[in-house]
């Protein structure tokens, strides 16, 4: 089992930015990537940011250049920094975690982004 709690959420206007925290407890050796998801009201959730062994990196292409994923090895801790928010970056952000083909999921904080 892989145990993953957000943090760092919030509202902010457009323009502004947050930086969300994923701490990441348990099973952390069989974690093969991480990823930061968003689901907005009425809309399905959506990768975000993706990280993989190897350095591996990815992002959606609605926020590259704004959304930078990165972690803390040492404080078992991965991170999503975003810039340049806009309205439609509101959703609640989720930590994910895989295992091979096992998801693990946080419980979601909350952005929103005013005009």
């Amino acid at each position: 089992q892989v145990q993953l709690a957000e943090s760092g959420g919030g509202s902010v206007q457009a323009g502004g930015s947050l930086r969300l925290s994923c701490q990441v407890s348990g099973r952390i050796s069989e974690i093969n990537a991480m990823a930061w998801y968003r689901e907005a009201p009425g809309k399905q959730r959506e990768m975000v940011a993706e990280m993989r062994s190897g350095d591996y990196v990815h992002y959606r292409d609605s926020v590259k250049g704004r959304f930078t994923i990165s972690r803390d090895n040492a404080k078992n801790t991965v991170y999503l920094q975003m810039s340049s928010l806009e309205p439609e970056d509101t959703a609640v952000y989720y930590c994910n975690a895989r295992t091979g083909d096992i998801y693990f999921w946080g419980q979601g904080a909350q952005v929103t982004v005013s005009s």
